[in-house]
């Protein structure tokens, strides 16, 4: 039932992999906890759901008890929409309150030492700079700088092409002059002239676990700390806001559904620009100052 629920909704809903894996897992443990109590999917009740979620939430954030909540919920609407059950136990689960974190965000100096973080002295040098600077050059995520192409790149229109990004949509993302130079740099030092562009081992693409490791490398030997690729998608966001891009071109060019998702980066650029005001008007100052 659960393999079935979960193929139905890939096709449906484009699901990554990694949404497929959180929800199978939610499942095999709801199966597993089911049959302890000597129940199955279509006879359990919301009284053994909300017993499943204390014993997996027990110790977890809000987070993840909201993950398996929705899973349970999609789950259970999916049953009642297919005719195994007459009702879904999980109408009445209610989510935790999950405080919304603002996303992390380098200062522009921290992002221009970790651009500059591996000189072109070697392959492996040439490697972690084109990845670092589709990221923040981009604002690209890192399945989908490691799953680009040689030919996704356009040299002479500046663009990238990223093929089935997140929710499999397409789209083309304008990279600035040193992304574009440091891809050509990677390409001369390592021959690679099709395929992945940046090949893993076996003839395979490199991993996303490996492209992070890239990163943490190349942050932390400029002295700036473990960064993560996404921190360099959500600079690149920010840094665009500061300087004057409108909500609805990050949002296209991140490719976004939903521009309450963009949203999140004017807070953090409120941020910045309150302590801006902090620092420089007479009016922000204490009079003890």
């Amino acid at each position: 039932m659960a393999e079935a629920f979960v193929a139905a909704k890939r096709a449906e809903l484009a699901w990554s992999d990694h949404t497929v894996r959180a929800y199978r897992h939610t499942l095999r443990r709801l199966q597993s906890h089911l049959a302890s109590k000597e129940t199955d999917t279509r006879a359990c009740t919301a009284m053994h759901l909300r017993g499943f979620l204390f014993t997996v939430g027990s110790g977890r954030s809000s987070a993840t008890v909201a993950r398996h909540v929705a899973a349970l919920r999609c789950f259970f609407d999916w049953m009642q929409r297919e005719e195994h059950r007459a009702d879904s136990p999980a109408t009445a689960l209610r989510p935790p309150r999950v405080g919304r974190r603002l996303p992390t965000v380098l200062g522009h100096e921290d992002a221009d030492r970790v651009m500059q973080a591996s000189p072109h002295s070697d392959e492996r040098g040439d490697r972690t700079t084109a990845i670092v600077e589709l990221l923040y050059g981009g604002g690209l995520r890192i399945s989908e700088v490691v799953g680009l192409n040689v030919l996704d790149v356009s040299f002479d229109e500046r663009v990238v092409w990223v093929r089935g990004g997140k929710g499999r949509k397409d789209r083309v993302v304008p990279v600035g002059p040193p992304a574009i130079d440091a891809v050509r740099q990677w390409l001369a030092a390592s021959g690679v002239i099709e395929g992945p562009l940046f090949p893993g081992r076996a003839k395979g693409r490199l991993s996303v676990r490996t492209a992070r490791r890239v990163v943490a490398t190349a942050s932390t030997s400029v002295g700036v700390g473990h960064v993560h690729p996404h921190a360099l998608r959500h600079s690149a966001a920010t840094h665009m806001l500061e300087g004057g891009a409108d909500l609805r071109s990050i949002q296209e060019l991140l490719g976004h559904s939903s521009l309450s998702t963009t949203q999140r980066y004017t807070h953090v650029a409120l941020d910045a620009l309150q302590e801006v005001y902090r620092d420089a008007h007479p009016h922000a100052r204490n009079e003890e100052d």
